[in-house]
């Protein structure tokens, strides 16, 4: 048996793309006749909703024979509404074939799959089908291709070798050379264009003619590559689905070394054995003892893994791009028990995530997230086909979002009796489009690794839902900044109570913002109305690109508010005639036109949706009681993790009213980096009374700059150029940098390096200059060994931490230390190297005074133009 490849075939609805999967299965030998989409019978589309409707639905596979390689082909839905099936789909394709219809050119979601597969880095080849009702020839169509998908678009159906060589040489410069050279190219340099997605070759032909399928086939194997796997294993789930006998299937693709049956797979810590694999063609199978790396497989055993989780090596997946804009109501029909209804409902949101089925206790209704009203009836005839209930589906309304914009402390603490935990978690906006990001900047000294664990699942396994219309929450980092826990009295469900109420209470507080749906539009009108479509888009609130020229028609591109749009599709025909055509895209979420009218009209009330509550649970003599969101700050526990202007620093207890003398910061920093070696310049000078004085003073403030060295390298536009070729090299330009700063300064500086995943490394303290250098032990991060640094000298403003990193800058506030960004650093470091330029000026003109003597005269006065003191 040959390599394992995984192709993927994918097209705009109605664009030919399951017939020529069965033309691509005819003449590979896989089945005797060819099926028909009209007539129900196609080997790929075997649920019965899908011959019914004449369209594919659920993603399915095939195994042909390509060369020498042994191949997988797995069809897609082509309709927009089950776009998250096919998304979910690239992330364990080797290359894809998008079909195009000739008749119909590039269609609306046509250039979104092309999106998605440029996202996922995807190597693609094009194929034109129904050549046989082409209205143009291939010479245009290629035309079309090259306008839409640019100049990688190569006609690999052209008899004429020479002009094709020609254009797959023009894809890369040193290509061309080798090609004016030799005068030809070797097949793998084809295969590597591709490989690159610098090459996306075309061809022609009819899958329900079987015309140019033969040939099509043949180029395959010359142009595509299986990809090179490691040894050890690893998997990625793509597909949760049941077979007719209501089995659960685990549709995977193996990445690495092999899986066999009884292995024992894992995921969020969860371990399961596998009791059978299932190579599937079509409706059919065929069960086999092991599964090599990159074949398609679907296992029974496992009942907790789902789609997008990685095994093995493999990381978890990343959010999809397409996420559902509208919700519905699923309305149960008379008699029916909900209690027993949504465990069922459940098990298509396993199958489809972004399905989101919820029970909104506050109206006792059941929701869910749709991409559409094509999906809506297709969910409606999936929960009366596997469960006999006859639901109601009703029309959808638009899913708002909502996120903030301010950064804001949100705690919750939970404490009946024998139950304790308390969370405090930073909220700050992120730009549009990033969703939610998770992290801890707690260190394992204050709070164990397994705790903070639990912490992140729970704010993960929830959609958290805001506070002005009770819909989900977007673009925020969320950051775990304190906890606590009980050594005999925590549980796991405390921490998600504690959890959740904080996240609210955070929510409670902030200045929140709501977000629309936006849609990006393609509007070709003919050019005597281009001034009603730019009118029609301004009016809608959208904007639009300048107006280009589109072969007789002019084309708008541009971006609104899905709202906005709804219904235009069919007045922007009706005006012109049926001459103009728009299509859409998701263009994801935005701020809302008119919010304070959805506000109203939602009638949302955050204190009274009891499951969410922002309230924390307090305990005294032996009973809990509730302390409402808005007093919950003052009897927290722990002290509040973010410090604004004007407010006193909150540090923790032990440093509370606590500030070092000289000689305790001098122990502190004698034990970490040893004796101080600094230089003396100054032993032969003869000064008077008045300048000893003042520098001595000089010498009793010496300050301590403990300066985060990756951030500082990555900060500063000359250390990150040099490090992109040489990161030693900028380690040691810094630290010889904070030599001559600390040198003229007469500060202490200790440059802290990260080292964190260096395997074996014991950590290292070393002087370099008049600089502690320090390379923190395998798993400690730099940002712990300055927080660490930070506890033990506590709060004291000598103390200085140069990063530009929110948590460090966090950490710096909660232990009461100054602090200041690289970039202020920068120009702190570039005044006294101007300082320095000035005395060496003024020794060229003043003979006899030594470098050290213009040093200590220059120190002893005070610095002219100097940056202001970072903020405390």
């Amino acid at each position: 048996m040959g390599e394992n490849i995984v192709l993927g075939i994918l097209a705009h609805v109605d664009a030919g793309k399951t017939t020529l999967a069965e033309a691509i299965l005819y003449r590979s030998g896989v089945i005797r006749r060819l099926g028909r989409v009209d007539r129900g019978d196609t080997a790929l589309d075997t649920h019965a909703l899908e011959r019914a409707r004449g369209i594919t639905i659920f993603a399915s596979g095939s195994v042909f024979p390509l060369g020498d390689m042994t191949a997988t082909l797995l069809d897609t839905p082509g309709h927009v509404d089950f776009s998250s099936e096919t998304e979910r789909t690239l992330r364990v394709l080797d290359a894809a074939i998008l079909v195009v219809s000739a008749s119909e050119g590039v269609q609306a979601h046509t250039r979104t799959l092309w999106r998605l597969l440029a996202l996922y880095r995807v190597p693609t080849v094009l194929f034109v089908t129904k050549m046989d009702f082409a209205r143009e020839t291939e010479a245009n169509v290629m035309l079309g291709l090259r306008r839409e998908f640019g100049d990688g678009c190569v006609d690999f159906s052209d008899a004429d070798e020479e002009a094709r060589a020609e254009a797959v040489a023009m894809r890369r410069e040193d290509l061309l050379d080798k090609y004016l050279t030799q005068g030809s190219l070797d097949v793998e340099d084809t295969a590597q264009l591709v490989r690159q997605r610098l090459l996306f070759p075309c061809f022609f032909g009819s899958g329900l003619r079987v015309e140019g399928i033969d040939e099509f086939l043949a180029a395959l194997p010359r142009i595509l590559r299986p990809r090179i796997y490691p040894e050890r294993f690893g998997a990625r789930v793509f597909k949760i689905g049941r077979d007719p006998q209501g089995v659960r299937l685990t549709h995977m693709k193996i990445t690495g070394g092999t899986l066999s049956v009884r292995d024992t797979v894992s995921a969020a810590g969860t371990e399961e054995k596998i009791s059978q694999i299932r190579v599937y063609s079509g409706a059919r199978f065929t069960s086999k003892e092991t599964a090599r790396a990159g074949e398609i497989v679907a296992v029974t055993g496992p009942e907790s893994l789902k789609s997008g989780d990685g095994l093995g090596y493999e990381a978890q997946a990343e959010a999809p791009s397409l996420e559902p804009v509208m919700e519905y109501r699923i309305c149960l029909p008379e008699g029916c028990d909900v209690r027993e209804t949504l465990p069922k409902l459940k098990q298509l949101e396993e199958e489809d995530p972004l399905l989101r089925i919820t029970w909104k206790s506050a109206v006792a209704e059941i929701h869910c997230e749709l991409m559409g009203d094509i999906q809506a009836e297709i969910l409606h005839a999936l929960i009366l086909d596997r469960f006999g209930i006859d639901t109601v589906i009703d029309s959808g309304s638009v899913l708002y979002k909502e996120t903030i914009s301010d950064t804001v402390e949100g705690v919750g603490h939970y404490e009946p009796l024998r139950h304790y935990a308390e969370v405090h978690l930073l909220l700050e906006p992120l730009p549009r489009g990033h969703g939610l990001v998770f992290q801890s900047s707690v260190s394992e000294d204050d709070l164990s690794r397994n705790w903070q664990r639990l912490i992140l699942t729970h704010l993960a396994e929830k959609q958290h839902l805001g506070v002005l219309t009770g819909a989900p929450i977007t673009d925020m980092r969320i950051t775990l900044a304190a906890g606590r826990a009980h050594p005999k009295h925590t549980e796991g469900g405390d921490f998600r109570q504690a959890t959740y109420r904080a996240v609210r209470q955070g929510l409670m507080q902030a200045q929140s913002v709501l977000l629309e749906p936006y849609l990006s539009f393609r509007i070709e009108v003919p050019p005597e109305q281009i001034g009603r479509a730019i009118t029609d888009v301004r009016l809608r609130g959208g904007t639009f690109d300048p107006p280009e020229d589109a072969g007789g028609l002019t084309l708008l591109n541009g971006r609104a508010p899905a709202t906005a749009l709804n219904g235009y599709a069919a007045e922007l025909a009706a005006y012109t005639g049926g001459r103009g055509r728009m299509s859409t895209a998701p263009a994801g979420y935005d701020l809302c036109r008119n919010a304070e009218e959805v506000i109203r009209r939602a009638a949302y009330s955050p204190t009274a949706d009891t499951e969410n509550t922002p309230d924390s649970v307090f305990c005294a003599h032996g009973a809990g009681f509730v302390v409402p969101w808005d007093r919950v700050s003052g009897a927290m526990h722990l002290p509040s993790c973010l410090h604004t202007e004007g407010e006193e620093i909150a540090v923790p207890y032990s440093h509370r009213n606590l500030k070092l003398d000289e000689s305790e910061l001098e122990a502190i920093m004698l034990r970490e980096f040893g004796p101080i070696r600094r230089k003396t310049y100054t032993e032969k000078r003869t000064v008077d009374a008045g300048t000893a004085e003042r520098e001595t003073a000089a010498r009793v403030r010496t300050d301590v700059w403990i300066v985060d060295g990756y951030n500082v390298i990555f900060a500063w536009d000359d250390l990150r150029t040099l490090a992109e070729t040489d990161l030693e090299a900028a380690r040691v330009r810094l630290a010889d940098i904070l030599a001559n700063f600390a040198a003229f300064t007469q500060n202490e500086v200790i440059l802290v390096f990260d080292a964190y995943r260096v395997a074996g490394n014991p950590g290292k303290h070393f002087d370099r200059g008049d600089v502690h250098v320090v390379y923190t032990k395998e798993r400690e991060l730099g940002d712990v060994y300055i927080s660490r640094l930070l506890s033990e000298i506590g709060k004291n403003d000598r103390v200085r931490v140069v990063s530009s990193d929110g948590l460090i800058q966090l950490g710096a506030v909660r232990f009461g230390v100054l602090r200041m960004s690289a970039a202020e650093f920068e120009r702190e470091v570039d005044a006294v190297d101007a300082r320095i330029g000035e005395i060496l000026s003024e020794m060229k003109k003043e003979k006899g005074e030594t470098v050290g003597e213009a040093l200590a005269a220059r120190n002893a006065a005070p610095m002219q133009g100097s940056p202001a003191d970072p903020q405390q």
